[in-house]
């Protein structure tokens, strides 16, 4: 599987919440028009950013469109929300952002319906990851990757 990282703004380097700074592959600029298997949106309140930039929206409601998979999870299924892609929908998200998602699985680790999958939070992302390996590569190598990580 290809992984590419975008950044929201014209530097690759991007400093989260615990002061790591991680860099990007590449800028959402750069990439704008690409085709991906699936868009996944990562949690934490970076969410606050991806809710404001009215990229993100057009991109996901693009992945939407052309039926391909979208993940996300923590405060991030709030932008599938406010794009108005939860509606009738199955999903879980972070209790932060519950009050805005009339319909949360607040229970649930994580949730898949249909080609939407969404994880509960930073706490739920091994679970998260193995459910994303399940649907877009196959269940034997989630297996495989579950039963290495456990051993």
């Amino acid at each position: 599987m290809e992984v590419i990282t975008a950044a929201l703004g014209a530097r690759l380097q991007v400093t989260g919440r615990s002061a790591l700074t991680l860099h990007a592959d590449t800028t959402l600029s750069k990439i704008a028009g690409r085709d991906f298997d699936c868009i996944f949106l990562p949690g934490g309140p970076g969410v606050a950013l991806l809710r404001a930039d009215p990229r993100i929206r057009a991109l996901v409601l693009a992945q939407h469109a052309a039926s391909r998979w979208l993940a996300a999870i923590c405060a991030a299924p709030a932008v599938l929300h406010d794009a108005g892609l939860l509606a009738g929908r199955r999903y879980t998200a972070h209790f932060s952002v519950a009050a805005e998602l009339p319909a949360i699985l607040s229970d649930y680790r994580t949730v898949a319906d249909g080609r939407l999958l969404t994880g509960r939070g930073a706490g739920t992302s091994l679970d998260f990851a193995l459910l994303m390996v399940a649907s877009l590569v196959s269940a034997e190598k989630a297996a495989m990757i579950s039963a290495a990580v456990a051993a």
